[in-house]
């Protein structure tokens, strides 16, 4: 017997695995809140909730049932509005590439690219390539769109993430890189419904499996949204990473950060803050990925989706020694539908694209360690709680056959993600300076590339 509306959210919330995506308080109406923005950024379901409400939101969770073949097979289907185009015709189906149209650890993939925009400006901007930026700026320019829900940063609180609804170029540019803390996309959801015109969306994988979901339930929140685009997401941090780089340089008030940047100059970028005194804090990119362990949304953990496989583009970075050194941002693109193939050639055909050919095999070995922790680990660590009597995440597959060395692995690997996690831990962190940390963390990440680049040679079994 199905628990009621409410019960399941509850659940979700109690087992730990609310993926923070905001679908809940978009649709709440006000029943569902988030009281501690900086703090776990946990909903709360308001006892009056109404029922219909309840059940408009069990189906955009993203927490506990997420059947991603079936989501990519309505999504990508080619008949009418499958794909969030409401009474569109069907698509012509674009011609795989690269062999088979499905890869266990890429998704489906009719375009494989290596990419970056052919725009100076906008290259430099992004996280990477600046191919999502690119591509938005393309569909408004040509109205295929009139608005586009992105993510920046919020003018009044600039330490927090905003999610909006960009209608110019300004606005979309300065939506531009990544975002490494909790973003809740998905409480545009009411903005998105009252908006006039095509949208395309672009979120992490988790809220794009919650859109993707609503899309099928046929929510009107989601009826406008013609392209959905996404960023490869390893992990999410808690809002506590940034509070310990402050307090690493002897500083406990966030409220005096005037500007916060992910992926500032040149790729693959610096995380910056810049403070009201006129100070700033830079650390390389893979230097500041030591805050992981000690603040990452442990949910992420239980994430089998790293490549966005249920957007119609999904972009990442070309993380290879031969790009890396070379600086300029260089992005993987993966065109995953026949509309989002059709605009990737297009930009490609207008020169505001530039599109390499890339392998299956070199997509992968750039995020084999990625891989590994979504891809065996995450069912790994999976198998660990239902081994406790815990909740678990189902995706509508399930992969297994993993060596029994690689579950003693994953076995060490949650123990210090457990250990790292306390607040003893966090707070001895924070008397370590962050640029030794940093050159830990960075050979740290050699080695379990190293460790991880034969990954494909292992098959995935069911």
């Amino acid at each position: 017997m199905s628990p009621k509306p409410h019960e399941y959210l509850a659940g979700v919330i109690r087992d730990g695995l609310c993926t923070r995506c905001g679908a809940c308080v978009g649709l709440g109406a006000g029943h569902v809140t988030v009281p501690d923005r900086e703090g776990d950024h946990l909903p709360r379901i308001g006892a009056s909730l109404p029922e219909d409400l309840a059940r408009r939101i069990v189906a955009g969770c993203s927490g506990r049932e997420v059947p991603i073949p079936e989501l990519e097979a309505a999504a990508f289907s080619g008949s009418p509005g499958a794909d969030g185009y409401v009474g569109a015709p069907a698509p012509t189906p674009a011609p795989a590439t690269d062999a088979a149209a499905r890869d266990p650890y890429l998704g489906r993939v009719e375009l494989l690219a290596l990419a970056y925009s052919l725009d100076p400006d906008l290259r430099a901007r992004g996280a990477s390539g600046g191919i999502l930026t690119t591509v938005l700026l393309w569909l408004l320019e040509r109205g295929e769109i009139q608005g586009a829900v992105v993510t920046g940063m919020d003018p009044a609180r600039p330490w927090r993430p905003r999610t909006y609804i960009a209608t110019s170029p300004r606005e979309i540019i300065e939506a531009a890189q990544s975002k490494y803390v909790i973003t809740a996309v998905n409480e545009a959801l009411p903005e998105m419904e009252r908006f006039e015109g095509a949208l395309a969306y672009v979120g992490l994988p988790c809220q794009v499996h919650s859109l993707r979901k609503l899309q099928r339930a046929g929510d009107p929140a989601v009826r406008q949204v013609r392209y959905v685009l996404g960023p490869y997401c390893g992990n999410t941090l808690h809002f506590s990473s940034i509070r310990s780089l402050l307090a690493s340089h002897g500083l406990r008030d966030y409220r005096q950060i005037e500007s916060l940047r992910f992926r500032e100059g040149e790729w693959p970028g610096n995380l910056r803050l810049g403070l009201r005194s006129g100070a700033t804090i830079t650390l390389p990119k893979f230097h500041a990925n030591y805050l992981i362990p000690f603040h990452i949304v442990r949910r992420c953990l239980l994430c089998t989706d790293l490549a966005n496989e249920l957007a119609d583009i999904a972009g990442g970075d070309a993380w290879a020694p031969a790009y890396e050194e070379r600086g300029k941002g260089f992005s993987i693109v993966l065109g995953r539908s026949a509309r989002g193939v059709r605009c990737l050639r297009a930009l490609e055909a207008a020169g505001r694209l530039r599109l390499l050919p890339l392998t299956t095999a070199e997509a992968i070995r750039m995020h084999s360690h990625g891989y590994d922790l979504k891809k065996r680990g995450a069912f790994i660590r999976m198998q660990f709680r239902r081994w406790r009597g815990q909740s678990v995440p189902d995706y509508g597959y399930q992969l297994g056959g993993f060596p029994l060395a690689r579950y003693a692995l994953e076995a060490v690997i949650s123990a210090l993600f457990a250990l790292l996690g306390t607040r003893p831990a966090r707070r001895a962190l924070e008397c370590v300076p962050p640029t030794w940390m940093g050159r830990l963390f960075v050979r740290l990440r050699t080695l379990w590339k190293r460790g991880t680049r034969r990954i494909k040679l292992h098959e995935l079994h069911p």
